[in-house]
């Protein structure tokens, strides 16, 4: 049996014990100027650029092209993750612009579509997308998670994007290093994770990976979450252990990416303070984390000690989610729920009044070796 590629590191409690003594890295407090609507009448959350091999956000005359997830808004927004389809906006020196659904009605093998990235190709048109596909068309709703890809092109000048090809699966859970994302129903308010295909390019030797969100295949634990990590074999994609691991601290690191800064590694994600073990909740936060490392396959180490980069507030606790890094430091998330002043978001017309469902105000990142704090 050939030696593995790496060992994943694990996400310790006792770098998580350390959060909530990071002060400097509480986000401000979203007011009601913040909340304008990305595309009326809609609700849009998790958010992924169009960016080059390199990581680096493309821009078109000062824009940059930016997909969400998107739906009308319904009367609760938590029915929006039944309903979700990626939709292509851009953003520049006037905000934001819609340029509607990315796939046509019907074309993506799942009943809705979730988060993933894309990739613009040294043409400036090939555009390639990584996406997850939530349960499969046709179907009874279920949260079985299968990662897939679609070439198409890229028409700046129209700011549209057509000619997909057939998407395909990119790579399957292989049920041993990570479990199946299959259950027809959510279990304690939890799913298994295989899902956020994020495309990296290792500038060390052109390697190409996909990161996912994943669940830990080889024990039985709710608080399981791995960051998983398939690498390109000639033309297929081949699954390589996870690159961290939560087991026993965390269940869910959500939309992992991967940054290079002076030629360190720098992975993020988010994930949210009901996912921590309760050994570690009273420490956890909702939040962007990151480690570092001086290779991909680590050993990674938590920024600032404990892994947490920026974080809601204590005083609005669930303002805000899913933040995405870009390659120049540049953060934007979405406005989850705001204005809540200590209330929890427990009831269907609560969530409505305060659900934001649009870009959250923008921040950037400095780094300095192993500290990544908010500029």
């Amino acid at each position: 049996m050939p030696e593995p590629l790496w060992t994943p590191t694990h996400w310790s409690a006792a770098a998580i014990a350390g959060i909530r003594d990071q002060a400097d890295a509480a986000l401000p407090v979203i007011g009601a100027a913040d909340v304008a609507p990305v595309v009326p009448d809609h609700d849009v959350w998790d958010m992924w650029p169009i960016a080059d091999a390199d990581g680096r956000t493309v821009f078109v005359d000062g824009r940059s092209f930016w997909f969400f997830l998107a739906t009308p808004r319904f009367a609760d927004p938590d029915q929006r993750h039944d309903a979700a389809r990626i939709r292509l906006t851009s953003h520049g020196a006037d905000g934001w612009r819609d340029h509607g659904d990315t796939f046509a009605e019907g074309f993506t093998p799942g009943s809705r579509e979730w988060s993933g990235s894309a990739v613009l190709a040294a043409d400036g048109e090939t555009l390639t997308m990584y996406f997850t596909a939530s349960g499969r068309r046709g179907e009874p709703r279920s949260f079985e998670q299968r990662l897939f890809e679609s070439t198409g092109r890229f028409v700046a000048a129209a700011a549209q994007t057509e000619g997909w090809s057939p998407p395909v699966e990119s790579v399957a859970t292989d049920r041993v290093t990570y479990a199946a994302a299959d259950q027809t129903e959510a279990v304690d308010d939890r799913i298994k994770g295989f899902r956020d295909p994020g495309y990296f390019r290792d500038p060390a030797d052109g390697a190409e990976y996909l990161l996912f969100v994943g669940s830990a295949g080889w024990l039985d634990d709710v608080h399981d979450g791995v960051i998983g990590a398939a690498r390109r074999e000639g033309d297929r994609w081949v699954l390589t252990p996870p690159l961290v691991e939560a087991i026993g601290t965390n269940s869910e690191l959500e939309r992992p990416h991967i940054v290079v800064v002076d030629g360190r590694y720098y992975l993020f994600w988010s994930t949210q303070a009901k996912r921590f073990a309760p050994d570690t909740a009273a420490a956890g936060i909702t939040g962007l984390y990151a480690m570092v490392a001086d290779r991909i396959g680590g050993p990674w180490r938590p920024v600032n000690g404990t892994g947490l980069v920026a974080g809601n507030p204590a005083a609005e606790p669930f303002q805000a989610y899913c933040w995405w890094v870009t390659g120049e430091l540049d953060v934007i998330s979405f406005v989850d729920f705001w204005g809540l002043e200590g209330r929890s978001p427990d009831t269907p017309d609560l969530r409505r009044r305060h659900f934001g469902g649009t870009a959250a105000p923008w921040f950037r990142l400095a780094i300095d070796g192993d500290r990544v704090s908010i500029a």
